[in-house]
């Protein structure tokens, strides 16, 4: 590539304050045009702001001999670290690789982890059941920090395909809210009433955070009741003897759960 074309980033620094206040790219003159620009922005008005006070921004090329995609990508870095103290309207190329502004206080999918599609046995008993499970929206497991931290490991955005052990595979749905124990999980602001539940033994132990069950929101893509459940046996299905289990490399079970259920996994799952 010729030197002439060979793209640079550089920075605007009101002298007022040594205030980095725009980051750009460009080749030849370019980082000279905004001196002149008259559009109605915060950029020109900090511009004219310092023309007013007898100075003239400082003008630096912090990166040099670049192809513009390399360009782009030091410029959109730039921007998202210091993003809010400066006066640039566009967030430019690259936005979508790097985390949304604001959101450092929670882990992200796609940032800090990567959503998965899990097995996830509804465990039958005392405690809870898929009928409970399949009307309020949620799974839940606990009794026992075994099977509490099982449910905990999932993140908002996961897919679940929910078990019955002896009956198959009941469900499919995405998880929209983290783990809670089942004395703060709520439904639309309420919380679970035992009185209304099938199995309101949900709430033994509930005063023992190491016992507790824990309760994880479940949006439900689509389900079948308990007497329908999807099963093949001697065929290959995955059907673990464990709370949760991923469903990565099962592609057999996988292709049974998208061709009952009528659904794509992957596509539900992006």
């Amino acid at each position: 590539m010729p030197k002439n074309e060979l793209y640079y980033v550089y920075v605007y620094i009101d002298p007022r304050n040594f205030e980095e206040f725009y980051y750009g790219k460009g080749l030849g003159s370019r980082k000279n045009c905004h001196l002149k620009d008259d559009a109605d922005t915060e950029k020109t008005k900090r511009i004219h702001a310092i023309k007013e006070s007898g100075l003239s921004p400082i003008i630096r090329v912090i990166a040099a001999n670049l192809t513009e995609n390399e360009a782009f990508l030091i410029e959109k870095t730039l921007i998202w670290k210091l993003g809010k103290h400066l006066t640039n309207k566009s967030s430019g190329l690259f936005s979508e690789k790097f985390r949304p502004h604001n959101t450092l206080h929670r882990p992200l999918p796609g940032f800090d982890f990567q959503n998965a599609i899990y097995y996830l046995n509804v465990g039958q008993g005392p405690h809870r059941c898929w009928s409970d499970c399949r009307t309020y929206g949620f799974m839940s497991a606990g009794q026992g920090k075994r099977w509490r931290d099982q449910i905990l490991g999932l993140n908002v955005g996961d897919l679940v395909a929910a078990f019955v052990t002896g009956a198959g595979y009941v469900g499919v749905g995405r998880v929209t809210a983290s783990a809670l124990p089942v004395n703060q999980f709520k439904l639309k602001g309420l919380p679970l009433n035992p009185h209304s539940l099938a199995c309101p033994n949900i709430f033994e132990n509930s005063n023992d955070l190491e016992k507790s069950e824990y309760v994880v929101r479940v949006d439900w893509i689509e389900t079948v009741p308990e007497e329908k459940a999807y099963f093949l046996r001697r065929a290959g299905i995955f059907a673990p003897q464990r709370v949760r289990a991923s469903l990565a490399n099962q592609q057999v079970t996988r292709s049974f759960i998208e061709e009952s259920f009528g659904i794509n996994l992957e596509n539900e799952l992006k």
